[in-house]
């Protein structure tokens, strides 16, 4: 069953790069008590990933802090070091916190993997954006596959 507008974020632990090694945050960590972008992009270093999909949320980061979020997150199915040398290579520090989702327990409890075997990619996130406002989903919009528009933070400052 996949996340709807109206539900409680689940309970998982995820993983951040964070003093020099990777470190669990939990989503109660994250969501309780804030207003929270999450966006979720199929792979780190991958093309509309990076090259459209991470960039926004990290040019448009001072605008959506405006609107009254208190944190930008970007979760991929990869690894914390993926995560923190991707986030490294975008410059993403201060702006756009870099979730693990290592192996994918958490995509799978939103209902929002896809299998991305044929592309030798294995289990892996849906592109995704999605309001939680103390833990509780207000805005969610999932990308049909090969798609990029809903997800972006262009779209989603339109949604705050």
């Amino acid at each position: 069953m996949t996340i709807k507008v109206g539900d409680k974020i689940p309970s998982a632990t995820l993983m951040q790069m964070k003093d020099g090694g990777p470190k669990p945050i939990t989503t109660s960590e994250l969501f309780d008590g804030k207003k929270v972008v999450l966006f979720a992009l199929p792979g780190a270093f991958t093309p509309t990933c990076s090259a459209k999909h991470l960039p926004g949320f990290i040019q448009n980061a001072a605008a959506i802090h405006a609107k009254g979020v208190d944190t930008i997150a970007c979760l991929s199915v990869n690894d914390a070091f993926v995560m923190g040398a991707w986030g490294d290579n975008q410059g993403a520090g201060g702006k756009v916190v870099m979730l693990a989702d290592g192996n994918g327990d958490f995509t799978r409890a939103l209902g929002l993997e896809m299998d991305a075997s044929k592309f030798g990619m294995g289990q892996r996130s849906k592109r995704y954006a999605m309001i939680v406002d103390n833990g509780v989903v207000k805005v969610l919009d999932v990308e049909e596959p090969g798609a990029f528009s809903v997800s972006s933070a262009e779209h989603v400052i339109k949604q705050l």
